[in-house]
């Protein structure tokens, strides 16, 4: 006698969706009781959120969790830079009509790298929105740059000619997306090689996708612009505030995450030995003090 199996959903199940923003797919990945405290996931460059793909079921018992793909990132669309334009700007712009669609009112943010100039945005617009945040290797401070940002900083951003988009675009080879992971890891083989094929097949090799990651390169230059406002923005409000920094970031020096502190002189830091993608080797860690610094501080 033979039964049919229906697949069962625990608080640890992470399911998968998309829904539509200002006419674009956006995908996203989700878990937890949706009656749970509200924790939004921004991934970096030039990730998805796949990133957030074993973090996520290790916070679902306690967090309603969700995490987008930015258009043109992950299993998003990704409409043509000739008819869409890839701004930081225009992420948030999504990214936040994206959180309303889902009935994200109140949350905590945890922001990496492109995280950052996505959720600050977010925030410094709707502050009564955040509850906690988390920064993990998300720069908001010039001292932050590490030298990997020579082409940019004083190529790209000063002339967008072609010669300096072709030097920009070493970036997005194989080789640098693999060594964003391993580089400053101490234990390379618990980084899956699985993470920076996924960004670079699925994502930088897309149709249009490296010139969309180029147009993103060249507005980066807008975020340093605003750093003075997002310092300002958390010197005023004081969120409650948890740091995971890298050590060995490939792109963001420690002094990025330490100049946090001089406005959330309040804020809990915790440095890592690892890289730009702390939580493929540092998944453990960083989601029990997660969860330890939302029940002893937030909530």
């Amino acid at each position: 006698m033979s039964s049919v199996h229906t697949p069962a959903v625990t608080a640890r199940t992470v399911t998968f969706g998309s829904i539509v923003v200002d006419g674009l797919n956006i995908a996203y990945r989700e878990a937890g009781d949706p009656s749970s405290p509200k924790l939004v996931l921004l991934h970096g460059w030039p990730a998805s959120s796949h990133q957030f793909r074993e973090l996520m079921p290790a916070l679902a018992s306690r967090f309603h969790v969700i995490a987008p793909d930015y258009p043109g990132f992950g299993n998003s669309d990704t409409p043509d830079p000739a008819i869409f334009s890839y701004t930081f700007d225009k992420l948030a712009e999504i990214t936040e009509g994206f959180l309303k669609a889902k009935g994200f009112k109140r949350y905590g943010l945890y922001m990496q790298d492109y995280g950052g100039p996505v959720g600050f945005r977010i925030m410094t617009r709707n502050p009564e929105a955040l509850e906690w945040l988390i920064l993990q290797n998300t720069n908001a401070y010039e001292v932050g740059f590490s030298a990997a940002w020579g082409s940019l900083r004083n190529a790209l951003w000063l002339d967008r000619s072609k010669e300096n988009e072709q030097g920009a675009a070493g970036l997005l080879d194989l080789g640098t997306v693999k060594a964003t992971y391993l580089s400053g890891s101490t234990n390379p083989a618990l980084m899956s090689p699985d993470a920076w094929n996924m960004d670079y097949f699925q994502t930088l090799q897309r149709p249009h996708g490296r010139q969309l990651q180029l147009d993103l390169f060249y507005d980066y230059r807008h975020n340093v612009t605003l750093y003075p406002k997002w310092q300002e923005f958390l010197k005023q409000q004081q969120p409650k505030t948890i740091i995971f920094w890298g050590q060995g970031d490939i792109f963001f020096t420690p002094e990025g995450g330490e100049a946090y502190l001089k406005d959330l002189p309040k804020a809990e830091m915790h440095r890592l030995s690892a890289g730009h993608f702390a939580t493929e080797d540092c998944l453990n860690y960083i989601a029990e003090h997660i969860r330890t610094f939302y029940e002893k501080v937030v909530a």
